[in-house]
């Protein structure tokens, strides 16, 4: 599914959210009909809706809609695929970027649909350790690779603005399947991505 655009969003939901946050502007103390905070609330639920479109994407159909027959059994990587998510349990972003490899069995897919996955699972609420062994498990399941290997750092802002306040830090999260397993492979995938890992 393509992104969604302006006239696109579900009515019933949009009325809902925009509801919903106008009951959360007024909760902390503002007035939501002052000149600046009039649009807000439709505004809101209009960006929750694009920023949670990944659930209805399906990331195998996307693998699936350009997936083809290939003789090459040596490594592909797609690095610094840029991804914006929502922790689910602050609702505040992590963005990042994911660096994916997997070695062909028969089939490949379109280098652009790598970069599709990744949004169909990070457009979701997602906590990290989940969103990377589920980019993993689509390509494994669709494609069915010799191995996949998956790493993702990424910056959260539940860290950064709220609780421990830590404006540097970053989380790396890595899965790995088949060939990945091998230390030699692994090593391999590690190294070609190290200048673009932080």
């Amino acid at each position: 599914m393509a992104y969604k655009k302006i006239d696109q969003y579900d009515e019933a939901a949009t009325n809902q959210l925009k509801e919903s946050y106008r009951g959360v502007i007024e909760a902390i103390g503002e007035d939501t009909q002052r000149e600046g905070l009039i649009k807000t609330p439709e505004r809101m639920a209009k960006a929750m809706q694009f920023l949670t479109q990944g659930y209805d994407m399906d990331a195998r159909q996307i693998l699936e809609s350009a997936k083809f027959k290939e003789d090459y059994n040596e490594m592909v990587i797609v690095k610094s695929i840029e991804l914006y998510s929502m922790c689910e349990h602050h609702l505040l972003p992590f963005f990042g970027k994911a660096h994916i490899a997997y070695i062909p069995n028969g089939y490949i897919t379109g280098l652009s649909k790598l970069a599709r996955v990744v949004d169909c699972f990070a457009r979701r609420l997602q906590v990290q350790e989940r969103l990377t062994h589920e980019i993993l498990d689509a390509i494994k399941d669709t494609l069915q690779p010799l191995g996949v290997g998956v790493v993702i750092e990424a910056q959260h802002l539940c860290m950064m603005m709220r609780g421990v306040q830590k404006q540097n830090s970053v989380t790396t999260t890595s899965a790995f399947s088949g060939q990945f397993m091998k230390n030699e492979t692994r090593s391999e995938f590690l190294r070609l991505i190290a200048a673009d890992l932080s």
